[in-house]
């Protein structure tokens, strides 16, 4: 979180939590050695930053997207490696 943000608090939010919601997030901000604010606004910060990074906006030159779906219009070819890996079973799965 910018540090120009955490001096200039001016906004309020507000939120409704379970007991359940309210006792694990105190318990992780005192580990965290937050306040139960601090350890909100970080986690809640960082999951919106993600979100956002999340997106796919692609921003190219005209000539760049032109490239682009030249590429994706190419018929595939073959990929011994990715094959070997589809072939898998994922980790999770052999527990």
């Amino acid at each position: 979180m910018p540090t120009a943000a955490v001096n200039a608090r001016s906004a309020r939010l507000g939120l409704r939590a379970t007991p359940e919601q309210e006792t694990v997030l105190r318990r992780a901000a005192v580990v965290a050695h937050k306040s139960l604010t601090d350890f909100i606004l970080d986690a809640a910060y960082q999951a919106a930053e993600q979100t956002l990074l999340d997106q796919r906006l692609f921003m190219v030159s005209g000539s760049q997207y032109q490239s682009l779906l030249e590429m994706l219009d190419r018929p595939e070819s073959d990929n011994p490696g990715l094959a070997d890996l589809f072939s898998r079973s994922p980790v999770w799965d052999n527990k």
